[in-house]
């Protein structure tokens, strides 16, 4: 079952919602949790058709959001420009307080979001609290980065590289992390002195409609304004001429469709896609240790991470040991609803990318796969999956070549680190890889070797909001986070200054 539109029956046309016995939102004052809307403006806007999303754990409707307009699209694009140069007027250091304002006002609501982000998202309460918190933890990272001027003296002149804020942004986001995600695109955004406009996913829509309603305590009527809406929606603000930026976080196939979309405008984009990450066991590790944290970071959020561990390439002097630990350690992995005592992991978000993962489990008895751990499925209510790993599947199988974005994982073998090396660059992909070793240095060499954005050693998915991530190959183009993830969202200006007169 996918978000349904259905006509709305307490808003009978589209007008300012009148919350809190018809007051506006004020600075302090805590969220409403019962009804959901557009911000356009500063104000906080119904539709005349809404459309529900799907608790994942029980296949219930959530709450009705809007469904936009291409009207409201416009509207909210010229709200976003008229704000623009006032914003960018904002001294840096006012701009950086506000933002910290708004974390600390996250802060405070972290509950009310990590209720709900379970809810709608069907992630475990125990890991929707701590998204809560890196995310408010990654707005007051964004807010302590500096964007200085860079001078430079060259005889009678000065040169001077500045960073200028690009103009309106768009933030669209994805349903695996969407108050983390929505939280690290706005704080760039606004920082740098640009409005942002966020999308939330239709599967996620409530936390990210709440969270820019949030925002309004401390940013002027249109720097964060959020729209909710359907298929249409993606389509209107990435053709829309009057944004400058695109940022994006998604899948590599909906990447390309909004590369060639900001085209026709010459957009600036970001784009954070796919990933097949590696880890790559070493024939001298811990394995009982390292099994345990491998089996972690390819299950965790239900595998439906970015930059999970996709592929176990383990040494095959190691790899019977290794996969034994391994099935030990996911067959402790509690499965069910997030607000269960002990759950690791979820429900699988929404029933699309459900029967995508489904069809994962269909190739096992098709090409008959060897199942180390997992294999069959619940059924029930919910897109419940269970934990599996695949012992050395056919290195052109689907499961080894695609991103299921679940909790299905191939364990492959290698004889040396060359073969190795080869066989985690041999994908389009590079978003993340590990490399695991008690020798470091071998370690070392192996990580500098391989295509990806970010390569951990002895670790993986550890990320520090102050150092650029990206992608290599399609998983992505340019970066988010720390200064270079700032800059893209300015425009680099050389200006060669006389100090004397003609």
């Amino acid at each position: 079952m996918s978000p349904s539109a259905v006509a709305t029956d307490d808003h009978g046309a589209s007008g300012t919602a009148t919350l809190r016995n018809g007051h506006s939102v004020e600075h302090g004052s805590l969220l409403s949790w019962t009804a959901f809307y557009n911000v356009i403006d500063g104000k906080l806007e119904t539709t005349r058709e809404t459309r529900c999303g799907i608790n994942p754990a029980t296949e219930q409707n959530n709450p009705s959001v809007p469904i936009s307009t291409k009207e409201d699209v416009d509207r909210a694009m010229e709200a976003a420009k008229k704000a623009f140069k006032p914003w960018a007027a904002v001294p840096y250091a006012e701009r950086q307080k506000a933002l910290l304002a708004f974390a600390d006002g996250l802060e405070a609501e972290k509950e009310a979001f990590s209720k709900f982000l379970t809810q709608e998202q069907g992630k475990p309460i125990q890991f929707a609290r701590r998204e809560l918190d890196i995310a408010v933890s990654w707005i007051r990272a964004s807010a302590a980065l500096e964007l200085p001027e860079e001078r430079t003296e060259d005889g009678d002149k000065e040169i001077v590289v500045r960073y200028t804020p690009l103009g309106v942004a768009v933030g669209i986001v994805p349903w695996n992390f969407p108050i983390l995600l929505a939280t690290g695109k706005i704080a760039a955004s606004v920082v740098t002195g640009n409005p942002m406009i966020i999308k939330p996913s239709p599967f996620t829509p409530v936390g990210g409609l709440k969270l820019v309603e949030l925002a309004q305590n401390y940013f002027p009527p249109g720097v964060v304004q959020a729209l909710s809406g359907d298929d249409n929606l993606g389509i209107w603000l990435t053709e829309h001429p009057i944004p400058a930026k695109i940022s994006f976080t998604g899948s590599t196939f909906t990447g390309k469709k909004v590369m060639a979309s900001a085209a026709k405008t010459l957009k600036r984009v970001t784009l954070e896609l796919g990933g097949k990450d590696p880890a790559i066991i070493c024939d001298d590790v811990d394995i009982d240790d390292v099994a345990s944290k491998i089996a972690t970071f390819a299950f965790l959020n239900s595998g439906q991470i970015c930059l999970a561990i996709k592929r176990i390439l383990v040494h095959e002097k190691i790899i019977d040991e290794f996969r034994d630990a391994l099935v030990k350690h996911t067959k402790l992995f509690k499965v069910g609803e997030g607000n269960e005592e002990g759950v690791f992991l979820g429900p699988v978000q929404n029933s699309m990318q459900f029967e995508r993962v489904k069809g994962f489990f269909a190739d096992i008895e098709k090409e008959g796969m060897n199942v180390a751990v997992g294999g069959k499925n619940p059924g029930g209510k919910g897109y419940f999956i269970t934990p599996t790993i695949i012992d050395r599947p056919a290195e052109d199988s689907r499961l080894v070549i695609e991103e299921p974005f679940g909790p299905i994982v191939p364990l492959l073998s290698f004889a040396n680190d060359e073969e190795a090396i080869y066989k985690a660059n041999n994908t389009h992909y590079g978003l993340g890889a590990s490399v695991w070793s008690k020798n470091v240095a071998r370690a070392n060499g192996v990580a500098r070797q391989i295509e990806a954005g970010t390569v951990w050693v002895n670790c993986h998915f550890e990320m520090d909001p102050s150092i650029p991530f990206g992608g290599h190959k399609q998983s992505g183009i340019g970066n988010e986070q720390g200064v270079a993830g700032l800059k893209s969202y300015c425009n680099s200006q050389t200006l060669y200054l006389r100090k004397s007169n003609l």
